[in-house]
């Protein structure tokens, strides 16, 4: 499939964006749904590329992020010039910093083209930009040369440590004139059903501070908002006649057939769970994921790009199979209408790797807060997610805690230049 240009130079009305990365779109529907118009894509993926003109046959779209001058993509968009730009959105490739793959980090081929993402930003200087990506962003190391000029960003006595990759990106960004916000966010918390914890980075640069995206949920009801929604809140009506989904091999029907709603392989007798799990039962781990049927009166646990591998099951609380793709649509907050092309496991993949549409929408909503000025407070003591240090004031504090020891152990002392 051809790369295509915007078709019609757009009238300056909603603010607009450059979306990178951008799979199925799902931040780009949450961006839409707050006002904001997507201009370009940018994807290499064949089946997102199908599921992005089929669903947006006039927007621009160009493949390979490396492939293009700043020029080219601001022609793709339609755009006269960069400071017609006003928002550049991403989610570069998340497995190189995967805890559940190698972690090879900005040394892998899909970790460098988040620094020519980066680079996009220093060139376009749109007045905001937003970054996505799985929480071992926080903790991967910096593991490329830095060249002299980096060493601004980054003291090279700490590239070797947890979390020198997200200090770099902030120091970086931060020397290319935006502010900085950033934390470890849990998707349930602004609406959707859906367990799923992401790093967003926001930038600006017209705002002297950035605050928290601005929780709409929280999972008991705490600061007065509405609890999470649960799996039953998002396909409870769902018409399952023509759900597509992939088929439970026979051989472990037989254990789902045992288990009811919530429950996974612990609530089979110790004898079927050392036939079901076989040598994985004398492993370590909670292995939750094996033989797991979805609770209805919870958030969906994180999707993934396929739902019935054996350790991360996503099977269907009363059916015996996997979730379908359309209920893959509903927890992510697709509109039923939203075409997904490719094969089975091509649609599978694009939607388990999307934004939900409503931390999409909690995107925009601050970004128009920020354009106007007119800032909420964060919400105090809000638990964004399960895990510490992941708030962008506790994770530079911890960072530059850690690297002063070493810098001083090395009878270094610059770190002061990051303060």
């Amino acid at each position: 499939m051809q790369d295509q240009k915007s078709k019609v130079l757009p009238q300056k009305k909603n603010f607009n964006v450059l979306s990178f990365f951008s799979g199925a779109m799902g931040l780009d529907i949450g961006l839409h749904k707050a006002g904001f118009e997507t201009l370009l894509a940018c994807e290499i993926d064949k089946a997102s590329r199908q599921t992005i003109i089929a669903n947006n046959p006039d927007i621009g779209l160009i493949g390979d992020i490396r492939n293009y001058a700043i020029d080219e993509i601001l022609q793709y968009a339609g755009l006269e010039s960069k400071a017609d730009v006003d928002l550049i959105v991403g989610g570069p490739p998340c497995q190189a910093f995967s805890s559940a793959g190698k972690r090879m980090g900005l040394a892998d081929d899909r970790g460098n083209v988040f620094l020519k993402f980066i680079e996009v930003i220093e060139k376009i200087k749109p007045k905001f930009a937003v970054i996505e990506n799985v929480r071992g962003l926080l903790s991967a190391s910096y593991d490329i040369k830095l060249k002299p000029k980096e060493e601004e960003f980054l003291p090279p006595e700490l590239k070797d440590i947890k979390g020198a990759t997200m200090f770099y990106i902030y120091n970086r960004l931060r020397a290319a004139g935006y502010q900085i916000s950033f934390n470890l966010y849990n998707s349930a918390n602004y609406g959707t059903p859906q367990i799923r914890e992401r790093v967003i980075i926001v930038c600006s640069r017209i705002n002297e501070k950035i605050p928290y995206l601005k929780p709409t949920h929280s999972q008991n009801g705490e600061f007065g908002l509405p609890k999470w929604k649960t799996l039953k809140d998002a396909i409870g009506d769902l018409d399952n006649s023509n759900a597509e989904f992939i088929k439970f091999p026979e051989k472990r029907l037989k254990y789902y057939r045992l288990l009811k709603a919530g429950q996974n392989w612990r609530y089979l007798s110790e004898e079927l769970q050392r036939e079901a799990l076989g040598k994985t039962y004398y492993s370590g781990g909670g292995k939750s994921g094996f033989f797991r049927r979805l609770a209805w009166d919870k958030p969906s646990p994180t999707l993934v790009t396929h739902p019935a591998m054996p350790a991360t099951d996503l099977g269907h609380p009363e059916e015996d199979r996997p979730l379908s793709v359309q209920e893959y649509k509903r927890i992510q907050e697709f509109p039923d209408t939203w075409e997904i092309k490719g094969n089975l496991v091509n649609k599978y993949k694009q939607i388990g790797n999307a934004i939900p549409t409503s931390v999409g929408e909690a995107i925009g909503r601050l970004i128009l807060e920020l354009e106007s000025d007119e800032l909420s407070d964060n919400l105090p003591n809000f638990k964004y997610s399960r895990y510490k240090k992941t708030s962008e004031e506790e994770f530079i504090k911890d960072f530059l805690a850690r690297g002063q020891k070493i810098l001083e152990s090395k009878e270094v002392n610059q770190l002061s230049l990051f303060s």
